[in-house]
């Protein structure tokens, strides 16, 4: 069963649409094998960023992501990490198409409502940063 982390970013939860996002994403066959609030600081967005960490946005970007506490969960299911991509549509909210997710409700490329892991790689590395074994159903 293929899985990919989902960060329902500060935006999503100001706008309290965890759960017509978690819908959609339920709609389409996918279903939660764990989830956790919580309130990311700079140690684990310095981690979770390490590619983007030393370039001059990333401030703006951890304010943003420590502005508010996050649902982080893991989505399993057949495909689920370039389905999920697809159905949010592109980062860039102001480009993505009506009918996804980030067309629908995000604002900018920082405000775009949900993170999700880019590759079944990314994947991996993303949901052990966030989840222990024990967090989660196998």
């Amino acid at each position: 069963m293929d899985k990919t982390l989902i960060i329902f970013k500060p935006d999503c939860m100001k706008k309290m649409l965890l759960g017509t996002v978690l819908s959609r994403f339920e709609a389409e066959g996918f279903s939660v094998a764990g989830c956790k609030m919580m309130q990311l600081d700079s140690a684990l967005l310095r981690e979770h960023y390490a590619h983007i960490a030393e370039l001059p946005f990333f401030p703006q970007i951890e304010s943003f992501m420590a502005s508010e506490p996050v649902v982080v969960m893991i989505l399993q299911g057949e495909g689920v990490v370039g389905k999920v991509r697809e159905l949010l549509g592109p980062t860039d909210s102001t480009k993505a198409p009506a009918g996804t997710i980030r067309g629908d409700f995000g604002e900018t490329v920082m405000k775009n409502v949900v993170h999700a892991s880019d590759g079944p790689e990314a994947a991996e590395a993303e949901i052990k940063r966030f989840f222990s074994e024990s967090d989660f159903i196998k």
